[in-house]
């Protein structure tokens, strides 16, 4: 679906995508006009990466996923100690919230069956972890996993937005959202 860029202009349009996620998260209804200005561009040279606001919302879906991807290759699961992936997802993706958020939220990218695909397949482990983790009772066997992933993603944005904010500091953030996390979904005895 994306046209084959040079390396430059690939990282140029990633700075215009990743300019339009955070300014697209605060004001929803911006526009084409807008999200050049926020990008520092014309809008003629959006029009050279873009065609139309639905291609953008694609390629931001599709760079979410990118973003999001990359940084959870370094994280293995290790089924025998499967407690120990969360707290390293959550570590990796609390700078990623804008982008979480996005792929949580924005309705435009869930009828896309690229970004569907590439979605679910990013979530794979994610769901599987889950799946062990409610196997060893770590969370409640009676929720949906799928539920318990768009709860993370949910409380990772929230403490993005926290952290920027200056709310919480970064250090302290993750095992905030661990603590949070593991007790909301903690099994009953």
């Amino acid at each position: 679906m994306k046209k084959e860029l040079t390396s430059m202009k690939q990282t140029r349009l990633n700075s215009i995508l990743d300019e339009a996620t955070k300014l697209l998260i605060e004001k929803p209804n911006a526009s084409m006009n807008d999200i050049a200005e926020s990008a520092k561009i014309g809008i003629a040279t959006l029009h050279r990466y873009v065609e139309s606001r639905e291609q953008l919302m694609v390629y931001l879906g599709l760079r979410a996923i990118e973003v999001v991807s990359e940084a959870m290759q370094n994280i293995h699961l290790d089924e025998e100690n499967c407690e120990t992936y969360i707290p390293e997802l959550i570590e990796v993706l609390i700078p990623l919230g804008d982008k979480i958020f996005f792929l949580t939220h924005d309705a435009a990218i869930h009828y896309n069956p690229e970004i569907e695909g590439a979605d679910l397949k990013l979530r794979e482990p994610i769901l599987h972890a889950v799946s062990l983790l409610q196997q060893k009772n770590y969370f409640r066997q009676d929720v949906n996993k799928n539920w318990i992933v768009d709860v993370l993603y949910s409380i990772l944005f929230l403490t993005w937005q926290q952290v920027v904010s200056g709310d919480i500091a970064r250090k302290s953030a993750a095992s905030l959202v661990v603590d949070t996390f593991y007790h909301g979904f903690r099994a009953r005895s």
